[in-house]
């Protein structure tokens, strides 16, 4: 039986990505074992309407309509446990607005054989971001910077959103104990893999800033992620991950 793979990526106003980011996944990786799930946020923009329109042509995209915008982190968590309950292998973050490559999925698929959580790498070989204003760069980066020298993690990209998790390291995780968004949300998760003892590689990336859509960044999710690392280090300590 060969492995299943479930792309999960989180949308809110997504309308002028998703009708062009689906069906390239699905194409581009139409005799690999992969399905795609959106979680919407009740986007106004009619996202939800969309895929469901795409579900009538392919059984290989799911959806999961939410009541309203409820944030990156527990979209992803509705996400991983659809994977879990529909016994897929490998589980992908990916963002809706191109700026992860569907180009390197067939990498991550490569490097998971080998890793138990695959990170796609902004910072591993230098500074690889197109179209990012400066101040947000340095922000990321240093961010990245701060967040290991706060919890520890030897991790080039621990803000990343491009990742591939072996289902056991998800099954492995609490995830009703998961509460941070944004980048926070992605610290959280790769610091708990890492000190489950997880085996976890970074491939590069070139990241492509959005051209079509708004960011979702804001001051909280920034805000959250800096006393974050401190929480996870302290529980950590006292054993309580």
């Amino acid at each position: 039986m060969s492995e299943k793979s479930l792309i999960i990526i989180p949308t809110y106003n997504e309308l002028a990505n998703v009708p062009k980011l689906v069906p390239e996944i699905l194409s581009r990786y139409e005799k690999y074992d992969l399905d795609v799930l959106v979680v919407d946020d009740n986007s106004p923009d009619g996202t939800s309407k969309y895929i469901k329109e795409l579900m009538q042509t392919t059984d290989r995209v799911k959806l999961i309509t939410r009541k309203a915008k409820l944030g990156l982190g527990t979209a992803y968590i509705e996400g991983f446990k659809f994977a879990l309950k529909n016994q897929y292998d490998f589980i992908f973050e990916m963002d809706a607005d191109f700026s992860h490559d569907p180009k390197e999925i067939k990498n991550f698929l490569k490097e998971i054989k080998t890793c138990d959580l695959v990170l796609g790498s902004r910072y591993k070989k230098g500074v690889n971001v197109v179209n990012w204003p400066m101040k947000r760069l340095l922000l990321s980066y240093f961010a990245n910077g701060y967040s290991r020298y706060i919890t520890g993690l030897k991790i080039c990209d621990a803000t990343s959103g491009f990742k591939c998790f072996r289902r056991e390291v998800i099954e492995a995780i609490d995830l009703d104990k998961v509460k941070s968004n944004g980048y926070a949300f992605q610290i959280e998760m790769t610091f708990k893999a890492w000190k489950k003892g997880y085996k976890i590689c970074e491939i590069p990336i070139i990241f492509i800033d959005r051209t079509e859509g708004h960011s979702k960044m804001s001051k909280k999710i920034v805000h959250e992620a800096i006393f974050m690392v401190w929480k996870l280090r302290i529980r950590s300590i006292f054993g309580r991950l």
